[in-house]
């Protein structure tokens, strides 16, 4: 696969024994280096990954989705990687559409581009839908860009992003706290659409701590645009 720029794909990972394996050996027939970061994985998530053929960073400890990224992202620039991609351990991204945002960033420019759902939601949960359009709708106005499904796990992301913006938090929160930071850093946000597979998937957002922590960032979001 020819992109023209030094890729590689970030999965945080968390007790995806199930999936990991399958999609690590597809990113790597695709000639993409795969990075895991096994976030304290009870079950063999860890094994498996490197089994197949990955780069395994292990917690001993459930840390959060966000300090997966924020580890990830910090071995990957020392790397000297162009760009990485980040999707979700439990199989729910096509890996096709890694491609669709290769080719979207190369077709703008675009310093991040975000792969949205949101064309196509007849398969997803209708909670889902309405709290990812609320939540996506506030950040767009935070942003000053428009961001159609900031709660995609499914991104590419360039290196001048990730050693332009300093991450603070560790969670879920983390990917809209790129968001936020990246665009009012001046950094290009496009999205591109994505095919999603549901195969029973459970969320393991929690529905009151995750949702305090999101109204948190975005609190202290809007301060820091006021000064």
């Amino acid at each position: 696969m020819t992109t023209g720029n030094r890729t590689c794909v970030l999965i945080p990972s968390y007790n995806e024994a199930r999936t990991i394996g399958g999609l690590v050996s597809g990113l790597r027939a695709m000639g993409l280096a795969a990075y895991v970061v096994d976030d304290g994985s009870t079950d063999e998530t860890a094994g498996i990954a490197e089994k197949a053929g990955a780069i395994v960073f292990r917690h001993t400890r459930n840390k959060g989705k966000g300090a997966s990224l924020v580890e990830g992202f910090g071995r990957i620039v020392k790397e000297g990687y162009d760009r990485v991609a980040v999707m979700d351990g439990d199989g729910q991204h096509s890996l096709d559409d890694i491609q669709v945002l290769m080719k979207k960033m190369d077709e703008t420019g675009a310093d991040m581009v975000i792969g949205s759902r949101m064309g196509e939601t007849s398969k997803m949960p209708f909670i889902r839908i309405c709290v990812n359009r609320f939540m996506s709708d506030v950040l767009s106005r935070i942003v000053g860009q428009p961001v159609p499904d900031s709660q995609s796990g499914l991104r590419l992301i360039k290196r001048e992003v990730l050693e332009g913006v300093r991450l603070e938090t560790a969670n879920y929160e983390t990917e809209s706290e790129l968001l936020i930071k990246a665009g009012r850093a001046g950094f290009r946000i496009e999205s591109a659409p994505i095919k999603t597979i549901y195969q029973g998937q459970k969320s393991r957002i929690n529905p009151i701590t995750d949702t305090i922590r999101f109204f948190k960032l975005l609190l202290k979001a809007l301060f820091a645009g006021q000064k």
